[in-house]
């Protein structure tokens, strides 16, 4: 049986990725879908889709932080237009991480998030 570990979680076999893949996906995709995959994951526990959940909350927070920055003209919107390209890539990579069933940090920041939220 194949398994996956990275530096602050368990260890996740397969048929557990198979299960927590939905969950993992639905964070993925807007606020609302984080939201839901938060609640989904809060009986079942699946260490693969509290992963994803992690990285998705990172970028959320993120974007917030850049929807801040924005606000400041000029130079504000220089790094929010930057960074809205960042994070879509960054978004874009982890969907994919999910979709294929990997759990590895999503470029960047991913590291970040998993020191940052590893008590969730």
């Amino acid at each position: 049986m194949e398994t996956t570990e990275t530096k602050t979680s368990k260890v996740v076999t397969n048929s557990e990725i198979a299960d927590g893949k939905s969950i993992a996906i639905i964070a993925y995709l807007t606020i609302i879908g984080l939201l839901i995959a938060f609640i989904m994951n809060g009986d079942k526990k699946n260490e693969f889709a509290k992963y994803h959940i992690c990285q998705s909350l990172g970028l959320a927070l993120t974007s917030l932080a850049l929807g801040v920055i924005g606000m400041i003209p000029i130079l504000g919107w220089l790094v929010s237009v930057i960074g809205f390209f960042v994070i879509v890539f960054m978004w874009i990579s982890g969907l994919m991480n999910a979709v294929n069933e990997k759990q590895k940090p999503i470029p960047i920041l991913g590291n970040k998030y998993e020191e940052w939220f590893q008590n969730l």
